[in-house]
């Protein structure tokens, strides 16, 4: 097939949404299919052009065999609800040359990554103009974080905003989305569920994989601790859905009692700067932050780890689905998951006895479960659970199979290994 992927986050952003959109393009080219993706240039999770990108307009570039269109557009300095949709609009604007070049060409299919909000405009402009079916994938439904946050308060723009939303969402050809929990919800806005599938993030189980254990010793030296100290690692994006100042308090507690246990904060994002004050005015000796570390270092940073912490704050239960939680359980690492109880996060997380759970946004009951598996940590096999979760359910050829025969459900008039003939070309 011939599909045109739509989504403002893509390579080379290691983190976030675009790092899965990267993989499924890449695994999809792999397969056969041609595939072309309009995006925007590299910004996240820093919400700072790259560097390698910076000065540059329109231009498209080859990325192990995926092309890509990008375009320059706005990035605030400082993200709140209202700079975040300029943000998001000037990528609507910015990706309409890219738009303007491409619907002369056929496409099997266009598949959308949402968000950001408008992310639907042109691939629905597409459907009417050519006929080409598209496919509305959901990573976050942000909209609702941002009522249920705080982050835009007024009732008539949310109002307008979940319509905007729910507009796309109904008229695509199929849905998706990652989690059961944002199924419902989704389903809940009037999308059809014979037009609504579950597609689930996936990760890299080779790549991926528990290290033996005397090896860790040595990985916390090479990250500056004492082989001894109990590493409690926090990854990714630095962002207001997490809550992190929680895990900050908790670790001021802790400085007072507890020398070896150590809070290591990896990553980039909105709140760093709000989280670097706040680290200044508790004193943290206890706490080390650090920029995310390059690809091929991630499975050492994961093995490294005692315990991994995964935040969610109260309200954005259910909205998105932490993208950490897969490479943490390939590599057998132990989640501590501080959610609300209804989430579907923390259900997944008990259900199968992977790690260890603690209230939203409460920083006693966050140490308290810290100190808890520090404790009692060879009592349950916390890490052979994850390792077996991630091999039986997160693998990530099994999840692109069935979502490759979904695609071909939508657009598949021309299936792999078929000559596909640009009859804007010929």
């Amino acid at each position: 097939m011939r599909i045109l992927v739509y989504g403002i986050n893509y390579y080379p952003e290691l983190t976030g949404i675009g790092k899965y959109t990267t993989e499924m393009c890449e695994w999809l080219t792999r397969q056969g299919h041609q595939i072309e993706v309009i995006s925007a240039l590299p910004y996240y999770p820093e919400w700072d052009v790259h560097e390698d990108y910076k000065g540059k307009g329109w231009h498209s570039e080859v990325i192990n065999g995926v092309r890509v269109h990008r375009g320059p557009f706005y990035v605030p300095k400082n993200v709140s609800g209202y700079t975040r949709l300029l943000h998001e609009f000037s990528f609507l604007a910015s990706s309409a040359w890219s738009w303007m070049k491409q619907l002369p060409r056929n496409f099997d299919l266009v598949l959308c990554i949402y968000p950001p909000l408008p992310i639907g405009v042109f691939p629905l402009l597409c459907k009417w103009l050519k006929g080409t079916p598209f496919v509305f994938h959901i990573q976050d439904l942000q909209v609702d974080a941002a009522r249920q946050l705080g982050i835009i308060r007024r009732k008539g723009l949310l109002n307008f905003l979940e319509g905007f939303e729910r507009y796309f969402m109904r008229r695509a050809d199929l849905v998706t989305t990652i989690s059961e929990g944002m199924r419902k919800k989704v389903l809940a806005k009037g999308v059809a569920k014979d037009r609504l599938k579950l597609f689930p993030n996936w990760v890299d189980t080779q790549r991926l994989f528990p290290y033996d254990e005397a090896e860790k010793p040595g990985l916390k030296q090479q990250y500056g601790y004492q082989p001894g100290d109990k590493i409690v690692l926090y990854s990714g994006n630095l962002g207001e859905k997490q809550g992190l100042d929680s895990l900050l308090r908790a670790a001021a507690i802790a400085q007072e009692k507890q020398s070896e246990l150590k809070f290591f904060v990896v990553g980039e994002g909105a709140a760093k700067k709000s989280l670097l004050a706040l680290k200044e005015e508790l004193r943290l000796e206890n706490v080390r932050f650090a920029p995310l570390v390059p690809k091929k270092e991630l499975p050492d940073l994961l093995n490294m780890a005692d315990l991994h912490v995964i935040l969610q704050k109260k309200g954005a239960t259910d909205l998105v689905m932490p993208s950490k939680l897969g490479g943490i359980l390939a590599c057998g690492g132990v989640p501590l998951v501080a959610a609300e109880e209804r989430s579907s996060l923390r259900r997944l997380i008990e259900e199968h006895r992977m790690g260890v759970l603690a209230d939203a946004e409460n920083e006693l009951s966050l140490l308290y479960s810290i100190e808890q598996y520090f404790a009692k940590r060879s009592q349950v096999d916390y890490s052979a659970h994850a390792r077996q979760y991630a091999r039986q359910y997160l693998c990530i050829d099994s999840i692109l199979t069935r979502f490759e025969s979904d695609l071909a459900e939508v657009g598949g008039q021309l299936m792999v290994g078929e000559p596909i003939i640009d009859r804007a070309e010929a």
